[in-house]
């Protein structure tokens, strides 16, 4: 009994969602002429459905909560009528019981503060954000040293760009040719989310034109497992140290990921590590402190 006694109720809250969102928006805000006066705000029920492209008598009846079914299709054309943003396309598609079909991918975002905040607190743990391009928005002191990335240009900060035109950073995963096998392959299923937007494509247009390895390796299609949260980097000053890592999703709608490392516990290298970079914090602090006297 309980699941019919869901639906119903996902009804009504789905025609009372309906009703307010049809409500709030203003017959120029579509292209309408406003006309005369109009008994309640926003659109009529006629304009909406019109906008979408169905009948009279099938719209009024899903606002009015009754058992009738909908495609994913006439769902996506009424979120564009009626405005709706990312959060709101969702709730949509849940209260109609229908898998959300995916969101073009973004590649153009902002980092939050607090994330900002979250990787100045791990001091010695590397981690920087991406987006969708893979562009290194941020990053904290750790990361900074194990890859300078502020020592880059802002338009090149892109870890694909970096990993095949970059000799520090080429020279870093050591070894190079699996990682980076392994990196572009993830990198792919990105491109495959992204395919209108037109600086995702420049970047693999840029790489074919510089590096014959990336032009060979991305014409070939091959598509290999998910990665297995192991990094190998042979970091100067260092040595080789394995990294466990990992991305964690920061932002949906922006496609913001953090991605994190950790030398692997209990390895002499990884102490090794942790001392470099803690020497590092505390040459800053003195050199900082030294300026402000």
């Amino acid at each position: 009994m309980s699941a019919p006694r869901s639906l119903e109720r996902n009804r009504a809250e789905l025609a009372d969602f309906l009703r307010s969102r049809r409500e709030r928006i203003s017959p120029e805000e579509v292209g309408l002429p406003a006309g005369g006066r109009r008994r309640t705000p926003g659109l009529r029920r006629e304009e909406v459905a019109a906008l979408a492209g169905v009948g009279l008598s099938w719209y009024t009846w899903l606002e009015q909560g009754r058992e009738i079914g909908v495609s994913a299709t006439f769902l996506e054309n009424l979120s564009r009528t009626l405005k709706l943003d990312a959060t709101e396309r969702r709730h949509l598609f849940l209260l109609a019981h229908q898998r959300l079909p995916p969101e073009p991918g973004k590649t153009w975002c902002v980092v939050p503060p607090l994330v900002h905040r979250l990787m100045a607190d791990l001091p010695l743990r590397p981690a920087y954000v991406l987006n969708l391009r893979w562009d290194v928005l941020a990053w904290n002191a750790a990361a900074d040293r194990v890859f300078g990335f502020s020592s880059f240009p802002v338009e090149r900060r892109n870890l694909l760009w970096l990993l095949f035109t970059a000799p520090s950073i080429r020279s870093l995963f050591d070894p190079w040719c699996d990682q980076a096998l392994q990196i572009l392959s993830s990198f792919r299923r990105d491109f495959v989310r992204a395919p209108l937007d037109p600086d995702i494509g420049v970047l693999v247009k840029d790489l074919e034109k510089v590096d014959p390895d990336f032009r060979s390796w991305w014409r070939q299609q091959d598509i290999h497992g998910p990665c297995q949260g192991i990094r190998y980097l042979q970091v100067p000053e260092v040595g080789a140290v394995v990294f466990d890592h990992t991305s964690l999703t920061i932002d949906v709608d922006r496609d913001l990921r953090l991605v994190y490392y950790a030398a692997r516990e209990g390895q002499a290298q990884s102490r090794r590590l942790e001392r470099w970079l803690i020497d590092e914090v505390q040459s800053a602090g003195s050199a900082s402190s030294a300026l402000s006297q």
